[in-house]
């Protein structure tokens, strides 16, 4: 995933996730941390694939996986795609609004917490 890979499919990717991220961490700030985990798992197994949000009626995806149960973040994801897909249908995939969300996650953290420091 680099910056600018949906430049010319879908322009406003980028934008669209880190808008999305500001409002979800303003929601809850407690999931910045759980973003960056869910990326780690998803490229663990077998790259970077977004197969982590995929659910089994059997319990057999990787999302049912026993480090994978306890994980948090999964709302926020597809609350992102939901907005992508209505603005860019089929274009963004699972896994790079995942390493965005990360990316933009670990981001608005550091952002707030300088904030928060200067204020001190």
């Amino acid at each position: 995933m680099q910056v600018g890979f949906y430049n010319a499919t879908c322009p406003i990717a980028e934008g669209v996730v880190f808008a999305e991220m500001h409002a979800i961490l303003h929601e809850d700030p407690t999931l910045a941390p759980s973003l960056l985990r869910m990326h780690y798992h998803d490229c663990f197994v077998q790259g970077c694939d977004g197969s982590i949000m995929l659910r089994s009626r059997r319990g057999t995806a990787e999302r049912d996986a026993t480090p994978n149960r306890s994980m948090r973040g999964y709302d926020a994801i597809e609350r992102i795609k939901a907005r992508l897909e209505t603005l860019c249908p089929l274009t963004v995939s699972c896994a790079d609004i995942i390493a965005m969300a990360a990316r933009d996650a670990v981001y608005l953290v550091r952002s707030q917490r300088d904030h928060d420091e200067k204020l001190i």
